[in-house]
């Protein structure tokens, strides 16, 4: 089997997916490429051994997109794949104009374009999408709101939901004390995390608004922001909260376990996924999840936490407070997580959930 795998975005969840993908499906036997920008996947990519072909791409379409479009066109000719497997929007776009039907093609939005545009741009995403069923021989998405989303906005092209996974064995449960005193954290502070990008559509101006009602119920917690992204620097300057001295911003960090570890409660006020990794790994570290209820959420978090209404805050508020109010409280659900987590969100189910669905896609006498 030969198969390309292309991303645009190159980092967090959408590009951790599409390389654990392709190290599961080289560890089969199979000729494997990742055609992608440069960024973590790319580098991360190689350091693994996986081939990569460089990919000039921005992130978003533009007027750039036909010429970005022709130079995919041109690798995917060169490399002649079996199967062409889209990572998120912007790669669906360039690769199934591309591509074209001509060769069989997967893909995975990982959020869909229209759930996060406004106006006539959401119009126009889903047209475009409903469109190009006739080129997607198979849509994986990452969570059965994924694919309502999709049906309901017209999306027809055949279809399996494949949840994402996290390594087990990498996000286990682990030592509180011991990962505070790595990270340089308070060590008895009441503690809430949010991992990830700082970016509007993640939410973490949210969980700001909310942080006042927090500190009235426990004045001594912390809230920690680990991660960077294009918003930081705005919400800092201009949150009034941003600066409150129990509010901490470390930024990127490449041991998100170790805040998992840290915490008492994980927190994720998105305001759309398809289906997120930071609950699944936050739940894998036994470590209870307080999210807003959009793409994925109650799927994956289910009694491991709380899921609430998007955008309330005042809910918000009270359940982080809640948590970290009621060690035991955040323990049960904690160990739920886990558990739930290793029987049904585990990384080596959803490769080869994946590796199963392609390998029905593809002729046997193409098979190598």
């Amino acid at each position: 089997m030969k198969i390309v795998h292309v991303s645009q975005p190159v980092t967090a969840g959408v590009a951790v997916v599409a390389l654990e993908l392709a190290v599961a499906q080289r560890n089969r036997g199979w000729s494997v490429t990742i055609v992608c920008p440069s960024g973590w996947l790319a580098g991360r990519a190689r350091e693994l051994g996986i081939d990569v072909r460089g990919w000039t791409a921005s992130r978003s379409p533009g007027l750039g997109s036909l010429t970005e479009t022709l130079r995919l066109r041109r690798l995917l000719t060169e490399l002649d794949p079996d199967v062409v497997h889209l990572h998120s929007s912007k790669a669906g776009l360039a690769g199934r104009l591309a591509v074209r039907g001509g060769r069989t093609t997967v893909f995975q939005p990982h959020l869909w374009s229209f759930e996060t545009a406004r106006g006539p741009l959401r119009r126009a995403s889903a047209a475009w999408e409903r469109f190009a069923s006739r080129w997607t021989a198979l849509l994986v998405c990452v969570s059965d709101d994924e694919l309502a989303a999709g049906r309901a906005a017209g999306v027809t092209a055949e279809a399996e939901v494949v949840c994402n996974g996290v390594d087990t064995t990498r996000f286990v449960p682990g030592d509180r004390a011991a990962a505070r005193r790595r990270l340089g954290l308070p060590a008895r502070a009441p503690l809430a995390v949010c991992v990830g990008r700082l970016a509007e559509l993640k939410g973490q101006d949210q969980l700001l608004s909310a942080w006042p009602r927090v500190l009235r119920r426990l004045p001594e917690a912390k809230l920690a922001f680990a991660g960077d992204g294009p918003m930081g620097p705005v919400w800092r300057e201009r949150h009034p909260v941003a600066g409150h001295e129990s509010v901490l911003w470390p930024g990127h960090t490449d041991d998100p376990a170790a805040w998992y570890t840290a915490a008492d409660v994980v927190v994720l006020p998105s305001r759309a996924e398809g289906m997120a990794l930071v609950p699944l790994e936050a739940m894998a570290c036994a470590r209870p999840v307080v999210a807003f209820d959009v793409g994925g959420t109650r799927q994956s978090v289910a009694d491991a936490g709380a899921v609430l209404p998007p955008g309330d805050v005042v809910l918000l508020a009270e359940a982080v407070a809640d948590r970290l109010a009621d060690p035991e409280l955040a323990r049960r659900e904690g160990e739920r997580g886990r558990r739930r987590v290793a029987l049904s969100f585990d990384r080596g189910r959803m490769t080869d959930q994946i590796a199963a669905l392609v390998d029905k896609l593809t002729p046997s006498e193409r098979i190598s």
